[in-house]
């Protein structure tokens, strides 16, 4: 008899697989990055319908084949229903979901870009922060996570402010990230370091934040 699994993850992304299946790609915090099949969650009413969308974030029971998962039941504490009514909000959701399925790995410990991810989209819910802030915030705290930030950069006249959020977002645990605002010139500055750092160190291009480009 399958033995059954349950993890804690959030749902990267879902695309469709045969006639009535999804394949779904879970960061979770027991395995990394996992891909598992959803059976009959395309049809009208599955109760996997739901649970395998984009930024879904909860308990899954998944049984473990020989290259993949199949989840069969989930529990969902938080489907971020603010950013399905929020288009801008969402394609800024699905990059970071884009930049954590980049970096992320089976069998890797990926806990803290599981936080990152999950308190970054629930930042994108909170109308007091600029969504510009939370993206510069989120690249710059992807790379330190993984090992490859180079402190701010040298030989270039910065805001007192940029230097400080800068050492602050490479520095403190990701649940006290989103808790500040900034001046104008200082996310200017932000941005421009966020940007640079990002092709620097990621090296590629994301489909959603090329869709965010042609919106802001």
């Amino acid at each position: 008899m399958q033995e059954s699994l349950y993890v804690t993850g959030i749902v990267l992304k879902q695309t469709p697989f045969g006639e009535y299946d999804r394949l779904v790609s879970l960061l979770t915090r027991e395995k990394g990055k996992i891909t598992a099949f959803a059976r009959g969650a395309r049809k009208p009413g599955n109760r996997l319908a739901a649970a395998t969308n984009p930024f879904a974030f909860g308990t899954f029971r998944l049984y473990e084949g020989r290259t993949s998962y199949t989840v069969s039941e989930a529990d969902i504490k938080n489907y971020f229903e603010e950013l399905m009514t929020d288009y801008v909000g969402a394609c800024y959701g699905m990059y970071f979901a884009e930049v954590a399925d980049y970096y992320c790995q089976e069998n890797n410990d990926e806990r803290e870009m599981l936080k990152l991810l999950y308190q970054s989209l629930r930042a994108l819910c909170a109308p007091s922060l600029p969504n510009e802030l939370i993206r510069s915030i989120f690249e710059l705290k992807s790379i330190a996570v993984n090992g490859e930030y180079p402190g701010a950069p040298e030989g270039r006249s910065l805001e007192e402010s940029t230097l400080y959020a800068l050492n602050y977002i490479a520095e403190s645990p990701v649940e006290k990230l989103y808790t500040f605002t900034v001046s104008d010139k200082v996310l200017s500055e932000l941005s421009q370091i966020a940007s640079e750092y990002r092709r620097r160190f990621m090296g590629r291009s994301f489909k959603s934040l090329e869709i965010l480009k042609t919106l802001c």
